[in-house]
């Protein structure tokens, strides 16, 4: 079956789709994720094909959302959870932090918690406060969570999947702001990398680009416009932030000799930080300059008219790829 054009919105709701379809222990559940089809539409049609009690709204309380669906697992279920923002996951943290992460080693295995907890996520919707964060950082801190990001539709539906299909609990960040980004989908294709393994998307020789999520189409445009002033950039994209796939990044470097780590959240602690003190302890001799990472400013996110000027962009990158050359 030919591969068929889909925004990346489209393949994550046609991957809920087939998940609900192949197994009736799957369920999806959050706030407004029924009747309205989500506050992106994600999930739009869902309820209507599959009825209330596989598609479920809930009250407006994240803490309850999480809750329930670990109750739920307890009891051989595999709910997807959605957080209808980034923002407004804190409420419900305390759950994902103190027994979603840790009854599995609590139990020494014994209890498997297959919950996938969906959050759109990151800037560039001219959004107001609470709705433009990007906190994979401190989710990757926490041992027991595996965090994804998908960049593109393929990656949004295979990941999906795989997350649903996890017996690990998953953090799924969605890049809410390439939502309508299009690309080649094959549902049928059975030669998918796993979730955790990167991508090299653009091959280069002079230095390593690493994002995920938004800023991989971002770190894209920036080596189109650095190879027409004769760099080649390899571009890496990461897909998984917990676990990284650092031997993909320590090869990518050895190539190239250079990394630059590009990131939507704060440089400050950052993912991106972890990747650099990685790479510069592994592949020390190898790199002809330091590591450098590009990222947000340490401050709230901004009123929307200064979006674009906290987020991180071509030019940010490009100033950093500079950087790395005048080493």
């Amino acid at each position: 079956m030919a591969a068929t054009p889909m925004t990346l919105l489209t393949a994550l709701n046609t991957a809920l789709r087939d998940v609900l379809a192949d197994d009736p222990k799957t369920l999806v559940m959050g706030e407004d994720v029924g009747r309205l089809g989500g506050v992106f539409r994600v999930t739009e049609g869902l309820q209507k094909d599959f009825g209330e009690d596989r598609v479920m709204d809930t009250p407006l309380a994240e803490s309850g959302i999480v809750g329930t669906a670990i109750g739920l697992a307890l009891r051989g279920y595999r709910p997807v959870v959605e957080i209808q923002f980034d923002g407004f996951v804190f409420p419900g943290y305390d759950q994902i932090v103190t027994q979603l992460a840790k009854m599995p080693a609590r139990s020494r295995g014994l209890i498997r918690l297959p919950i996938v907890i969906r959050i759109p996520y990151g800037g560039g919707i001219g959004a107001v406060e609470h709705h433009s964060e990007s906190p994979e950082a401190l989710f990757a801190h926490v041992a027991g969570l595996r965090v994804m990001s998908p960049s593109n539709p393929s990656d949004a539906y295979w990941m999906l999947r795989q997350a649903v299909q996890s017996d690990d609990p998953v953090i799924f960040f969605e890049p809410k702001r390439r939502y309508y980004d299009k690309g080649e989908v094959d549902t049928t294709a059975s030669d998918q990398p796993p979730a955790h393994r990167a991508r090299v998307v653009r091959p280069g020789t002079d230095l390593t680009l690493a994002a995920y999520g938004p800023m991989v189409r971002t770190c894209l445009d920036a080596a189109a416009v650095a190879a027409e002033e004769g760099r080649q950039l390899e571009v890496v994209d990461l897909r998984s932030i917990s676990p990284v796939d650092f031997d993909t990044v320590r090869e990518s470097v050895r190539r190239t000799g250079r990394l630059v780590v590009a990131h939507e959240a704060p440089v400050f602690f950052g993912a991106g930080a972890e990747i650099a003190a990685h790479v510069t302890e592994h592949c020390f001799y190898h790199l002809s300059a330091p590591v450098l990472r590009v990222g947000a400013y340490h401050s709230p996110y901004p009123p929307s008219r200064l979006e674009d000027e906290y987020l991180p962009g071509i030019d940010r990158v490009l100033d950093a790829v500079d950087r790395a050359f005048a080493h």
